[in-house]
């Protein structure tokens, strides 16, 4: 059975989260809720990136616009009738890949449960009550 937990992200110095409160499916493990923090990055990108693809994949699909939808695209200042055109699916281990040299090269670093981790072969702990922070670092104008 996967456990599912609690996601959010911040910026350093912006005041809203990028986002939170996002529950993500990790798959069960060989030894229950204990993984590298390698696995873990890699199971939620994963898990992003397979929803993606399905959203992606919903906007293909012609569709009709209640006069509500209409009026709130033009209020916007665009209205897209019809099927819209989708990219090439996102791969899944390209992803992954690029998430975790992003976590090698200080972009972002993470923290579970409010425990900073600093290791991608360290062993983490999760479970259905766990939250795992991503917060992307930003470098300073101007240089350091």
């Amino acid at each position: 059975m996967a456990i599912t937990v609690q996601v959010s992200a911040k910026t350093v110095g912006a005041r809203r989260p990028v986002f939170s409160g996002w529950r993500v499916p990790i798959p069960p493990g060989s030894d229950g809720g204990s993984m590298t923090l390698r696995d873990l990055i890699t199971a939620i990108v994963h898990h992003e990136v397979e929803a993606f693809n399905s959203r992606q994949q919903e906007r293909r699909l012609a569709r009709l616009m209640t006069a509500g939808e209409i009026a709130a695209e033009a209020e916007r200042g665009k209205v897209i009738p019809g099927e819209r055109k989708a990219g090439e699916p996102a791969g899944a281990e390209d992803a992954a890949s690029t998430a975790l040299l992003a976590f090698e090269d200080g972009i972002y670093i993470v923290f579970i449960d409010d425990a900073q981790q600093t290791d991608l072969e360290q062993t983490v702990f999760v479970g259905e009550d766990t939250h795992i922070m991503f917060i992307r670092l930003v470098a300073l104008s101007g240089g350091w």
